[in-house]
């Protein structure tokens, strides 16, 4: 059994806050495709309440965040357009120590994010 943890935290760069209230997917990339493993929203300080992944399910392996981007900043009225510029935005990454904790913030506006690996 891993003792490794998945976790995220999202800053709105734009309004200077959390991105609270943001739509969180992870996905495993594998032989036969993606498999979602969870889907969460992120709480009053930007993060998930609990770890994304943890336990028997934390292997290594290429694994994808998808973050609702467009959704979340057309609720403020700050996407700027009907059709937003970033609307789902991915991060593809890969888990290589079952036993390390992977942080993956997302700092994000309406037209750019970036993301690197947090502690």
């Amino acid at each position: 059994m891993g003792t490794g943890y998945l976790t995220t935290h999202v800053l709105d760069t734009a309004n200077g806050r959390p991105a609270a209230g943001m739509s969180v997917r992870l996905y495993r990339h594998g032989k036969g495709g993606a498999e979602l493993l969870c889907s969460r929203v992120t709480n009053g300080d930007g993060r998930c309440d609990s770890p994304l992944l943890e336990g028997d399910g934390f292997v290594a392996g290429p694994y994808e965040l998808q973050f609702d981007v467009g959704t979340y900043f057309a609720s403020l009225g700050t996407a700027g357009t009907d059709v937003p510029f970033l609307d789902m935005v991915p991060v593809r990454f890969g888990i290589g120590q079952a036993d390390a904790h992977y942080h993956v913030p997302l700092l994000v506006s309406p037209f750019a994010f970036s993301t690197y690996r947090g502690s």
